[in-house]
């Protein structure tokens, strides 16, 4: 046992292949790799899973990991966070998230735990849908992003959202907990 997490084994990642340790979240990650490919129709080479994203908060900095990016067209469309329990509690720190990695609006954000999802608008944060099986397919994402802006995040509100996100992922954390990097 590691951290917080029982670590149940080791198994291979679906979208990468890398052998990573095997616990009760990282199946549900799995699940929803599997559903993005067998079900959505996206290539494993769209995903990209655990990307590392730098936030602070005046002079303290983290690295929080987001759990998938997904990109059509040349261009971040959705991203995926997952955690477990409540999503709505989620939803704030992952529209932050949507604003920092990278300088224009991600269109879609994704909270899930595994079993229910919301599927938000990345620039108005409304509830565009509930439920796994509602997250966009690849077609789906293409034509959301053909259609969106991908307006620029300024510097100013990209502070904000990073803030934001240092606050709801790092502050009052498990010092255990493993997809976390405190600097």
């Amino acid at each position: 046992m590691t951290g917080h997490h029982l670590i149940l084994g080791e198994l291979d990642d679906f979208i990468t292949g890398e052998t990573i340790n095997d616990t009760d979240d990282e199946r549900y990650r799995q699940k929803i790799a599997r559903l993005l490919v067998n079900q959505k129709g996206y290539l494993k080479s769209d995903i990209e899973p655990r990307r590392k994203l730098m936030v602070k908060a005046d002079d303290r900095e983290a690295i929080v990991k987001i759990d998938f990016v997904i990109n059509v067209l040349n261009r971040i469309g959705m991203i995926i966070k997952f955690g477990p329990g409540s999503i709505v509690t989620r939803r704030r720190p992952t529209l932050a998230a949507s604003r920092l990695l990278t300088s224009y609006q991600i269109p879609i954000a994704v909270v899930t735990n595994g079993k229910d999802a919301e599927i938000l608008n990345g620039l108005s944060g409304n509830v565009l849908s509930q439920g796994l099986e509602m997250m966009p397919s690849r077609s789906e994402l293409k034509r959301i992003a053909e259609q969106d802006d991908f307006n620029t995040i300024s510097n100013q509100q990209a502070e904000i959202e990073s803030r934001i996100l240092y606050c709801y992922e790092v502050d009052g954390s498990c010092p255990c907990d493993e997809d976390i990097c405190r600097l």
